[in-house]
């Protein structure tokens, strides 16, 4: 029987040497001087070897209460090494494991990839990450989503089946499950009514905002956001995250690449006069970091996700009556009503073909179409702001 103190005495030798504790348990002391614990047993007629952990990590005591759990393994007409391996192979298929995986391949921007770490880590990893993906079953999905359900989260727990689904199929995929089982629960809670961002699309309700927004008295940063928002009508995320190696203020360019955008394509912004001027400004204070707009605790990162709400809101603005987000809807509908071509719009607001199959052979990216509508748009916010005779900004007839 092996002690403590017989442990702590042993000295490596030229080769390898075991000592035996007793019912298959040895020491194994190679020459570079570790000791390894080792259970030494037979199963099918075959001697077998299986590895406890070294010591003095694994004290004598464990590694009596391993030797013990593999015998009664063994016993059952189990072979503890292939049982390990099994274990092993569950570990790495639990759910928070595919979850985790799925994130990373995941395509989508950074502001996208965060609501979406934030779903699984909020509500389903702490309940579904230790079980093996393969055993995760619809009820229990379900009670997740009627937990959110009963505290009228509707739209988190649309989004969050959504993720799951996709999360249960990447799985199927890549065979560590049989099907998903988010797929049964369709109608199974209340579906969340559509939100739309408030926006204001009234011309002269919009002078009145663009006017108060360069009458802002708060931090300048913040109040050249604010300004510039309206006239390049970007995603607020996109916009905040801004960085000067992205834009060129001689080309009147700002390029954002593709893992910043929502629909993972690199996307051109062309600037209007206006718009040069605003960042001009603003280089001049923030042109030496690496953000545009950066946080005013610490340049490393960008303005704050809820800056330019709490700007809105400072002056006077409610959720219900204008957002952020609403830029981009103020700009698409008054551009529309003034006849821009609707693939040139949505061009600019960067969204997706949504016929895929057009989306696919569309390689077009009006390019020149946008410049001119970009820097009319600017005029035509320009001449609301100042309360003159807004002249439609229609194209020219060809």
């Amino acid at each position: 029987m092996l002690t403590d103190t017989k442990l702590k005495t042993q000295r490596p030798r030229a080769t390898l040497y075991r000592l035996a504790d007793g019912n298959g348990l040895c020491i194994e002391v190679p020459p570079n001087g570790s000791r390894l614990w080792r259970f030494r047993y037979r199963f099918s007629g075959t001697a077998r070897m299986l590895s406890l952990g070294a010591w003095p990590a694994v004290t004598l005591a464990d590694a009596r209460q391993q030797r013990d759990e593999a015998r009664k393994l063994v016993a059952k007409g189990i072979d503890p090494s292939a049982e390990r391996q099994r274990e092993k192979r569950t570990e790495r298929q639990t759910f928070e494991v595919i979850a985790r995986e799925w994130l990373a391949r995941r395509e989508v921007s950074e502001v996208t990839l965060s609501k979406d770490r934030w779903l699984l880590e909020d509500f389903a990893i702490p309940k579904l990450g230790s079980k093996p993906i393969a055993d995760v079953t619809a009820a229990d999905v379900l009670a997740i989503l009627q937990n959110l359900e009963q505290r009228d989260m509707l739209e988190t727990a649309s989004r969050l089946r959504a993720k799951l689904s996709a999360i249960f199929r990447y799985a199927v995929s890549t065979l560590r499950a049989q099907h998903d089982p988010v797929g049964a629960l369709r109608g199974a809670i209340k579906s969340a009514k559509v939100k739309h961002h408030a926006a204001i699309t009234d011309p002269l309700k919009l002078g009145e905002l663009l006017r108060a927004l360069h009458g802002y008295r708060g931090g300048y940063v913040v109040a050249c956001a604010l300004k510039l928002a309206p006239l390049v009508f970007t995603r607020p995320g996109e916009l905040r995250h801004a960085e000067w190696a992205e834009i060129d203020l001689d080309a009147a360019t700002w390029c954002i690449p593709a893992h910043k955008m929502k629909m993972r394509a690199s996307h051109i912004v062309p600037l209007s006069t206006q718009a040069v001027a605003i960042l001009r400004d603003l280089h001049a204070l923030t042109g030496r970091g690496k953000y545009a707009f950066p946080n005013p605790r610490t340049s490393g990162r960008p303005m704050s996700e809820n800056a330019i709400t709490a700007a809105l809101r400072a002056l006077g603005y409610d959720g219900q009556t204008m957002t952020a987000h609403g830029f981009r809807s103020s700009a698409s509908t008054l551009l529309h009503e003034q006849g821009y071509p609707s693939d040139v719009i949505e061009r600019q607001l960067a969204h997706k073909e949504a016929n895929a199959v057009k989306d696919a052979y569309n390689r077009a990216q009006h390019l020149p179409e946008r410049v001119k509508m970009m820097q009319a748009w600017s005029d035509y916010c320009d001449a609301l702001r100042i309360g003159a005779d807004v002249v439609p900004i229609r194209r020219k007839s060809q």
